[in-house]
């Protein structure tokens, strides 16, 4: 399917409405609320947009694959953190920032997913065991941070750290075995051309 130059002017004005929509749509909500911190919801809309600036280059403007991939990474971060913050500041999800950072290894986990799959096409270990490590690593922390268990972190560590070591070397063998795997489906790939 041929797009014409009608259609591309088409498509960007839609685009382009519907940045203007949000914008005013951020206006009146800002308007709107009462008792909510103004600032609070201001900066998560900040990420948001940013967000959207990522996913607008990744999307519009590049064709490198790889540069594709970073800023789907950063869209898809920047538009979790922020709505992680709106719903913060509307009192939805309570949690103060000091006690929530874990979350963000959990973002950059599950930010890893959609730009893997663009980049490679394909699930592919080189992007799927980072992306799980960083999920559990944040599921873990937060474990910790809202206090869900009745010792601290670092009296897990003192007594778990064997197996630490053993997880991190389990996900080093993963990952050799996964590119080794992904070097063998190249090389089939390129002698069958």
């Amino acid at each position: 399917m041929h797009i014409t130059a009608m259609q591309k002017i088409l498509v960007r004005f839609i685009f382009s409405f519907g940045l203007f929509l949000m914008l005013v749509g951020i206006a009146f909500l800002l308007g709107t609320l009462t008792g909510i911190s103004q600032v609070s919801v201001l900066v998560s809309f900040f990420f948001v947009l940013v967000g959207a600036f990522c996913a607008t280059l990744a999307v519009k403007l590049n064709p490198n694959r790889f540069k594709r991939s970073v800023y789907l990474f950063f869209s898809t971060f920047f538009i979790l953190v922020g709505l992680f913050l709106f719903l913060s500041a509307l009192n939805i999800f309570p949690v103060p920032f000091f006690q929530a950072w874990p979350l963000l290894s959990l973002f950059s986990g599950l930010a890893l997913i959609p730009a893997g799959w663009n980049r490679f096409r394909a699930l592919r270990f080189r992007y799927i065991v980072p992306s799980v490590t960083f999920i559990v690593l944040g599921c873990i922390l937060l474990v910790f941070s809202f206090d869900m268990v009745p010792f601290s972190f670092t009296q897990f560590v003192l007594q778990w750290w064997p197996l630490l070591v053993v997880l991190a070397g389990l996900i080093l063998v993963l990952l050799a075995v996964g590119t080794k795997n992904t070097n063998a489906d190249t090389t089939k790939d390129e002698t069958s051309k």
